[in-house]
């Protein structure tokens, strides 16, 4: 690409959101297919300057853009659908788009802030490299009740059995919401997930604190209302005690905790200590 007389260089991002969205962009004037994936042209995308280094100090970069009616919204943003999303920045021919290609940067998205204006205002958001990880504290304290997540790789629980559909039937406030067509009680899905399927909110995963009679309670309220006959997809939740994972789950073999490590609590147990 870079060894003519003239180069066709053109910068592409690929974007793949946590819920499945993947999309493509590229400084080109004109729309590029590369790997059956449409990247649409963004002219007025830009990255910051982009060093790469081969230490373990945290890589970052920023790309700023305009927000865009058909690709990446306000509310989108607002609603958290690029929080985490995996970013690939690379540059590639324009005249010969399924030829070689050199990859730039790749990452996840961190920050991003919105400047909001009459005729639609733009975003710059944060990229950070994979040494990002290195960030991270790896080292897992010991505590009763379990680490993991229900259903994740190390829960194993089979989230199929757990998960069940319903309908909204009305949401009194930002953070309650009605339901009906689940069998049983809804005690079984606190600390679960809410999730639904159609309307403006879909696709979005919300933190139930709690459960009442028809009524489920979330942590954070949803970005937009849910309005009466919304589907929504309900996973159970778990308080990750012993004998929860034990008796309701029977997946005592995965369970990642001490339940029967002393606590400090263990000095009260005995008079005169």
């Amino acid at each position: 690409m870079l060894t003519g007389d003239l180069t066709t260089l053109a910068l592409c991002w690929r974007i793949a959101r946590s819920d499945g969205v993947v999309l493509g962009f590229t400084t080109h004037d004109r729309v590029l297919w590369i790997d059956g994936l449409c990247f649409a042209a963004a002219p007025g995308m830009a990255p910051s300057a982009v060093a790469v280094t081969d230490g373990i100090d945290v890589d970052t970069m920023e790309v700023a853009g305009a927000l865009t009616a058909d690709a990446i919204t306000a509310a989108d943003l607002a609603a958290g659908r690029f929080d985490g999303a995996q970013v690939t920045l690379f540059l590639v021919d324009w005249s010969d788009p399924g030829g070689d290609r050199q990859p730039l940067a790749r990452g996840t998205l961190g920050e991003v802030t919105r400047q909001l204006t009459a005729t639609g205002g733009s975003f710059t958001a944060t990229l950070r490299g994979p040494t990002a990880a290195f960030d991270a504290t790896c080292i897992e304290l010991c505590s009763p009740e379990c680490r993991a997540e229900l259903g994740d790789a190390r829960c194993r629980a089979d989230l199929a059995p757990l998960t069940t559909g319903a309908v909204v039937t009305a949401m009194p406030d930002a953070g309650t919401v009605m339901v009906t067509g689940v069998a049983g009680g809804l005690e079984r899905f606190a600390q679960g997930r809410l999730r639904a399927t159609s309307g403006g909110n879909a696709g979005i995963d919300a933190r139930i604190a709690a459960t009442g009679a028809g009524t489920l309670i979330l942590f954070e309220p949803l970005p937009q209302p849910l309005l009466p006959g919304t589907r929504l997809m309900l996973r159970e939740g778990c308080d990750k005690r012993f004998a929860t994972c034990t008796a309701r789950f029977g997946n005592a073999l995965n369970f990642r905790g001490e339940p029967h490590v002393p606590g400090a609590d263990m000095l009260t147990q005995f008079p005169g200590v």
